[in-house]
């Protein structure tokens, strides 16, 4: 007898959009430039040089972030992997015939007369 119930529960069954992946990048961005600035400053600066402007970059910067954007990657990876797998299930998959066993090649070998 409430025809408001249902229009209630609607409303609440509607959940706010996940942040996307373009956040990561744009923190990963972020973060690049204020390691290329960190760079910069210690290549130009009277104590500082360009090989320490190098290990800069590299330990504050690409390695640190190739870490995070890997392991930020990880659920993309997993869903897509899962989806190529289901995909080759509903196909037949590479294989047709369940025995488990790799198929073998589709033409005999050419037999050499000795």
């Amino acid at each position: 007898m409430r025809p408001h119930v249902g229009r209630v529960e609607a409303l609440s069954s509607h959940r706010p959009a996940a942040p996307r992946r373009t956040t990561v990048y744009l923190i990963a961005i972020a973060w690049l430039y204020v390691v290329v600035l960190m760079a910069v400053v210690e290549a130009v600066s009277t104590t500082g040089g360009w090989l320490g402007a190098l290990f800069t970059l590299l330990l504050y910067g690409i390695v640190p972030l190739g870490i995070v954007l890997y392991l930020f990657g990880a659920p993309a990876r997993r869903r897509r992997l899962r989806a190529a797998e289901a995909s080759s299930a509903l196909v037949g998959g590479p294989d047709p015939d369940g025995s488990g066993h790799p198929p073998g090649d589709a033409v005999a070998a050419k037999r050499e007369e000795a």
